[in-house]
């Protein structure tokens, strides 16, 4: 199933289940328990929210063979871990705004894990049983910001650097997905998820061995080889099979008088 988060023409936030061209709204929680309501919106209605709002997103960095090799890098000896804070999160068809035009801001199409269930010092083989579902995430990055800074916190963790959506794909298989990016319309990044270094079972394992994954926590499994600048004005598109397309166009922060 695909569930989404929608705000329908009357202002009314809720959650659903996508089908087709139509959602139909639940009440509870999609992590634990829920039923449908009966009501209905078309989706051209309704304009589609994050599908959830995650506590923490945990990044990984250099995770796919494609992009080590085209960069001459050495596989790391770990996952390379940071965090996306819950306020850098922003939906489909929202703006990715760039914090300086002098900037360069990198897109990085990504699949997302999303938890399902709490998840602590989690066997790697027991891994799975804790996902709920998947979704796109752009990793939007301030390239500038990296070197001035020599560490991740604020070049991958402004706000409207997280666009996630447009739903949350359950029954699929997170390792052998296609994800393509594309950057007004010209493919960017073209690849299967089975490209990854480390795999999402491997991931899951390992960050809940450090750190508490709750439901609603992602994990941003990294992103294949094609990331590049992005322009203020471009439009980039996420797409990941069985997911859906993710798109969001860049513009400059307004400076009020």
């Amino acid at each position: 199933m695909k569930y989404v988060r929608f705000c329908s023409p009357d202002g009314h936030v809720g959650r659903g289940i996508l089908s087709g061209q139509e959602i139909e709204e639940l009440e509870g929680d999609i992590f634990s328990q829920y039923r449908l309501i009966g009501r209905k919106y078309g989706l051209r209605e309704a304009k589609l929210l994050p599908p959830c709002e995650p506590g923490k997103i945990v990044g990984v960095g250099a995770n796919y063979k494609s992009h080590l090799s085209s960069k001459h890098m050495d596989p790391p000896s770990c996952p390379r871990l940071f965090i996306k804070p819950g306020s850098s999160v922003i939906g489909p068809d929202d703006r990715i705004i760039c914090p300086d035009p002098a900037h360069t801001i990198h897109f990085e199409g990504e699949l997302a894990v999303v938890m399902g269930k709490r998840c602590s010092k989690v066997p790697e083989e027991k891994a799975l049983d804790h996902v709920f579902g998947y979704t796109c995430i752009n990793d939007v990055t301030d390239r500038t910001m990296l070197e001035e800074d020599g560490q991740w916190t604020r070049g991958k963790g402004a706000d409207t650097f997280a666009p996630l959506g447009p739903v949350i794909a359950d029954g699929i298989d997170g390792g052998d997905l296609i994800l393509e990016t594309r950057v007004q319309g010209q493919v960017r990044q073209h690849m299967s998820t089975s490209d990854l270094y480390f795999p999402i079972p491997y991931l899951i394992s390992f960050i809940s061995t450090y750190m508490t994954l709750y439901p609603g926590d992602m994990i941003a499994t990294g992103s294949p080889v094609g990331m590049g600048p992005l322009k203020v004005g471009e439009t980039v598109e996420v797409e990941i099979q069985g997911i859906g397309i993710l798109k969001n166009k860049m513009t400059v922060k307004e400076v009020k008088p």
